[in-house]
């Protein structure tokens, strides 16, 4: 089964790709990385790790400004 934890997700050149996830904050993947969002368009960051924001405060959305402290 592809979703199982024993087997880990594989990038198109076959390369593991980590995402961490916070309870109360973003969720942090290891780049470079495409987004893919909502409207179809897509967004790139070649960094080696990015936050993604899972609140939708942040005003540089899907990226992670930390925006979520000053509401939090």
């Amino acid at each position: 089964m592809p979703n199982s934890p024993s087997e880990p997700a594989r990038s198109p050149s076959g390369e593991t790709r980590r995402v961490v996830m916070r309870r109360k904050g973003p969720m942090l993947v290891e780049g470079p990385v495409e987004v893919e969002l909502e409207d179809g368009s897509v967004v790139s960051s070649g960094r080696f790790q990015v936050a993604l924001c899972t609140c939708r405060r942040s005003r540089r959305y899907p990226w992670c400004d930390t925006s979520h402290r000053d509401r939090a």
